[in-house]
């Protein structure tokens, strides 16, 4: 299996950061191959422009655009890295999705309507989050958020969740709290 991290997080010392470094340690024990698109380090530009559109009306992908792609479909699984801020992703990673996941690579369209074209990918999503599991499940966020970025992104362009982690609180949890947190990560196996 070949991985692909994609994390989204501008601070090297966050709670994220060290998620990545874990998630990275357990592929590399595992023997498997993987890449990390970090996507602050990497300087992506998350802005949709004109150019992009123009691209895609000619069947083409910017240069920048055509790598991430080759990343994504040189790998089996997807692994995003990154908080939820505003009850979604951050800005860099919703324009990653914008600008990558575009027409013709992540999704098409025919007389039935849409449907994804990443049928033979897996993701595995893990969130930080700046709230509690029983605020996030009382209001209905967490549903919300299974509906708009499980469904509605990554479902919409046809990957397959095989997991969705999330680490409530983590600003407001004590050290040892979080590094409890960070011990069940490297419990799991990918």
């Amino acid at each position: 299996m070949k991985y692909l991290i994609i994390y989204a997080h501008p601070n090297p010392k966050s709670f994220n950061h060290a998620i990545k470094e874990i998630v990275g340690e357990n592929l590399r024990k595992a023997g498997n191959n993987f890449e990390t698109r970090d996507l602050y380090g990497i300087g992506f530009s998350p802005e949709l422009s004109n150019n992009d559109f123009v691209a895609w009306q000619r069947g083409q992908a910017l240069v920048d655009i055509n790598r991430e792609q080759d990343y994504i479909r040189n790998s089996d699984i997807l692994i995003f890295i990154h908080p939820i801020w505003w009850f979604n992703m951050p800005a860099i990673l919703k324009g990653y999705i914008d600008r990558v996941f575009s027409y013709g690579f992540a999704y098409n369209v025919n007389e039935n309507g849409p449907y994804g074209l990443l049928t033979d990918k897996k993701a595995i999503l893990i969130n930080t989050t700046g709230s509690a599991e029983e605020n996030y499940i009382k209001y209905g966020y967490k549903e919300a958020l299974r509906k708009t970025i499980e469904d509605g992104t990554f479902g919409f362009c046809g990957l397959k969740i095989i997991m969705h982690k999330y680490f409530y609180a983590v600003p407001y949890v004590t050290d040892q709290a979080r590094q409890k947190m960070l011990e069940e990560l490297q419990g799991i196996s990918l």
